[in-house]
């Protein structure tokens, strides 16, 4: 049984790889979907009630894949993940794949929604090297280095060949990766 976690930037290709892991069977969460009160104004809910979201999807699901920036909601799947896949690209083939992301309605009304948060999110992919809190490459870093399990780490789009050798072609077309 499978048990996947995937950590990284925004952009960096998260969701698109949890995807093709969903394709061969694994459930899966992104961990936006859990992690915010969709008030009017978004804010971040009680780490305590996302872990319970977590606790429980993990409990009816017997092979999963759960992908986000929040090292903090990721740590708690730790030792309950089998992988940790690191997606550590370089924050401008963040950016690039930022912007020509398609339309995620699990988390946009629209597509001119998320395009109208598409310059916050380049601020905040830039960010990435130089923040300190748990969405940061340095809180990815530590918790990548501390995994017991299998580790992959991809830096580049080409590298995505070494976790699904033979059933996608990465190198292709990027504008399908998010």
């Amino acid at each position: 049984m499978k048990k996947v976690i995937i950590l990284g930037n925004s952009g960096s290709g998260k969701s698109t790889l949890a995807k093709q892991f969903e394709s061969e069977g694994l459930a899966h969460l992104d961990l936006d979907t859990i992690a915010w009160d969709l008030t009017p104004s978004p804010i971040r809910k009680p780490l305590e009630e996302s872990e319970q979201q977590i606790l429980s999807f993990m409990s009816a699901h017997s092979s999963w894949v759960i992908e986000g920036c929040y090292a903090d909601l990721l740590d708690i799947c730790t030792q309950y993940a089998n992988q940790a896949i690191f997606m550590d690209l370089e924050v401008s083939a963040c950016i690039k794949n930022a912007e020509s992301r398609p339309w995620e309605p699990h988390k946009y009304p629209s597509k001119e929604a998320q395009d109208k948060n598409l310059a916050m999110l380049i601020e905040w992919i830039s960010q990435y090297p130089i923040r300190t809190d748990t969405f940061s490459r340095q809180a990815h870093q530590g918790l990548y280095e501390k995994f017991a399990g299998d580790k992959t780490r991809i830096v580049e789009n080409s590298d995505l060949n070494t976790v699904f050798p033979n059933s996608h072609n990465w190198n292709k077309s990027r504008s399908s990766l998010e």
